[in-house]
């Protein structure tokens, strides 16, 4: 004969209900309390319009010494704070018109180069009409100008001359001038660099 057993009877579940509902009920009541601790916290008016803090004592010396420190420290910072701002104010003004002076600057550097390059070409039109004059003289007419002239301010003349018109200077020049004029033309590129 086999005997069955049966699961026996669980106790415990009004247990269980009663434990919940004391868990419940001290929650509510700490709840109830740390609400009458927070409004006991909360400043009273006086009757001089000023508030009381009511349950609040003083820092031990050693704390108060710290939060002093800790007070002075703030303010040296919110002052180091300020300095660094006007500087930067300050640097911020110095940049901008140092901006616009370069920007000026750039300007008249521009102006200037242009009134080199035009004093420039205006220097080589003149030299340009100077050595057409000449070549359009006579030899005979040019070659006593050219001597009297130094040999290097000669030589350049002639440089920029025609081959024929300077040979004709040349040829009407004396040979000790026209010699002089002849070797300045032939050197003058002598030492310009070959590589």
């Amino acid at each position: 004969m086999s005997v069955v057993r049966r699961a026996p009877r669980r106790r415990g579940r009004g247990t269980l209900a009663a434990i919940a509902t004391l868990l419940i009920a001290s929650a509510a009541v700490r709840l109830g309390t740390e609400a009458g601790h927070a409004l006991a916290r909360t400043p009273k008016e006086t009757g001089t319009g000023t508030t009381e803090r009511g349950g609040e004592c003083a820092p031990a010396p050693e704390v108060a010494k710290v939060l002093q420190a800790l007070e002075a420290r703030e303010e040296r910072i919110a002052t180091r704070e300020a300095e660094i701002a006007a500087r930067l104010d300050a640097l911020s003004v110095a940049n901008r018109e140092i901006d616009r002076r370069m920007a000026d600057l750039e300007a008249a550097e521009a102006a200037l180069r242009d009134t080199i390059a035009l004093a420039e070409t205006a220097a080589e039109d003149d030299l340009s009409r100077l050595t057409a004059v000449y070549e359009a003289m006579k030899p005979k007419e040019a070659a006593p100008l050219f001597e009297a002239m130094a040999p290097t301010f000669a030589a350049g003349f002639l440089g920029r001359m025609r081959p024929e018109a300077a040979a004709g200077i040349l040829a009407g020049m004396n040979p000790d001038a026209a010699y002089a004029v002849s070797a300045l033309l032939a050197g003058r590129n002598a030492e310009a660099p070959t590589e």
